[in-house]
């Protein structure tokens, strides 16, 4: 689950109704959390939601600056929220990779980090990313993905299968633009018997069903999206004809 613009709040009020989501989604299978210095307060935000139950989810965050110091800064930050320890540590949009990466392999070293990873959201960027990925030196990439951004189906996808990398899913609906559009639920009737009630949930298993990808991360504000999200995340897995359907419906 993603933490940008919906947990970047503030007010007693609003925060608890984050935990209310948070709680929303983990009882509806959701394990993965993912955040970010970028995203405002959603970092501590985040972290009051789930700190009473830390042993039941993983955390995802970054470290985003060029500055060793501020980096050291945003860690320390990190472990004070997340119990001392953080389950997936990024490099954001690889901003300073080659500084904290072995900043970040001392602290794997210790216990405070169980999985390294880089990001980015930018087509642009992906020649460089897949530079960082061939170091063997990170063991996830959060990658943009969906229906209708298929970029790194062409090189990022195959070498992370390569390589043996886990893939993070950013934008899996493209900041809400994919399900602005909906078509008329008749239309992905035939997807039913993959468990897919909304369109919202035929978008997540196209890019689940991807043996590729480990996880997407959709954000919410609303309870009731985050439970409807986490669905997604069961199977049956959709086969080649049923992926081809829901590219067909976004490309009307």
């Amino acid at each position: 689950m993603g933490t940008w613009k919906t947990f970047d709040v503030r007010g007693e009020r609003t925060i608890l109704d984050r935990r209310c989501v948070a709680d929303a989604a983990i009882c509806a299978g959701t394990r993965l959390f993912d955040t970010s210095p970028m995203y405002g307060n959603a970092q501590d935000v985040l972290s009051q939601a789930t700190r009473a139950r830390r042993d039941d989810v993983l955390i995802a965050d970054k470290i985003w600056t060029p500055s060793p110091s501020e980096a050291q800064a945003q860690i320390r930050r990190s472990l004070n929220w997340y119990c001392d320890r953080v389950d997936i540590y990024q490099i954001h949009n690889l901003v300073g990779w080659r500084e904290h990466l072995p900043v970040l392999e001392k602290m794997r070293e210790r216990g405070e980090v169980r999985v390294i990873g880089a990001t980015h959201y930018s087509h642009g960027a992906f020649k460089e990313l897949m530079t960082v990925m061939r170091t063997g030196r990170i063991s996830m990439v959060q990658i943009p993905y969906n229906a209708a951004d298929r970029v790194v189906e062409r090189e990022v996808l195959p070498l992370a299968a390569e390589l043996g990398l886990g893939v993070l899913v950013m934008q899996p609906l493209a900041t809400g633009a994919l399900v602005s559009r909906s078509p008329d639920a008749s239309e992905f009737a035939a997807l039913r018997k993959f468990g897919v009630k909304t369109w919202a949930q035929a978008l997540l298993k196209w890019i689940l069903s991807d043996r590729r990808v480990s996880a997407v991360l959709p954000a919410t504000s609303k309870a009731e999206r985050a439970e409807e999200n986490a669905q997604a995340g069961n199977p049956p897995w959709f086969d080649d004809g049923a992926r081809d359907h829901v590219s067909a419906l976004l490309a009307r």
